[in-house]
């Protein structure tokens, strides 16, 4: 009996990860759609699976896993790909950066996107750790990109790796939000070029095909991203 995983999603959230991995890894789930416009994430049957109330959550034969590059992990680690073996020489390095994108470089753009919720409603302070954390998120990716061209097989290789999933989805956020419309003149793709090349190989990618289908996110989702526009549910 085949194994079945259901992702909890919403469109252009941090599910997407989750769901180009489980594409990547050619596995069977099913997706339940978390109604953001409703705050479903914070009700009380979404918080028995992510007691965050934070998307995604996946369910699993062994229950269910909330945080994205957990669930990155214990997916690769449970299927033997998208990431070094956990004896393989290149384990260490893989999860430092894996980490680094979960707990550094995902944690300042979601600040910069949510700024009332750390600092309150006060526009000009907004505004400042915004310029700041802009320049922090610039030195965070020039840190990439210096690892990236080393030729490590997990970060930018042939083959995307759980990193490069993760990493291609915050490289898509960092260029649309949070200005209303899209676009911030702050942040350029091809200034690393390490990142821009990964970018565009994934946007023609299975994962990434099958995502543009199933949370309407235009044909260069990656490399050069416009607004979602989701069959369903609302990505903010």
């Amino acid at each position: 009996m085949e194994t079945r995983y259901v992702l909890h999603y919403a469109p252009d959230n941090a599910s997407l990860v989750i769901r180009l991995a489980l594409e990547a890894l050619d596995l069977p789930y099913e997706t339940v759609l978390v109604d953001r416009a409703a705050r479903a994430q914070k009700s009380d049957a979404y918080r028995a699976l992510n007691p965050n109330g934070l998307i995604p959550a996946l369910k699993t034969p062994d229950g269910p896993i909330f945080e994205t590059a957990a669930i990155l992990l214990w997916l690769a680690d449970r299927h033997g790909h998208l990431a070094p073996a956990p004896d393989g020489p290149d384990r260490a390095r893989f999860l430092s950066y894996l980490f680094f994108l979960s707990n550094t470089l995902h944690a300042a753009l979601r600040i910069t996107f949510y700024p009332d919720q750390y600092i309150g409603h006060d526009s000009a302070a907004q505004t400042r750790l915004r310029a700041h954390l802009q320049g922090e998120i610039s030195r965070h990716l020039d840190m990439v990109e210096t690892e990236a061209a080393k030729g490590h097989g997990w970060l930018c290789g042939a083959s995307p790796s759980a990193v490069d999933l993760y990493l291609a989805c915050l490289l898509r956020w960092a260029r649309l939000y949070p200005q209303p419309h899209g676009g911030n003149g702050w942040f350029s793709l091809p200034n690393w070029p390490q990142l821009h090349a990964m970018a565009t190989r994934l946007d023609q990618s299975k994962p990434a095909l099958a995502a543009i289908k199933a949370e309407g996110l235009g044909p260069t989702p990656f490399s050069a991203p416009q607004l979602a526009t989701p069959p369903e549910g609302s990505a903010t």
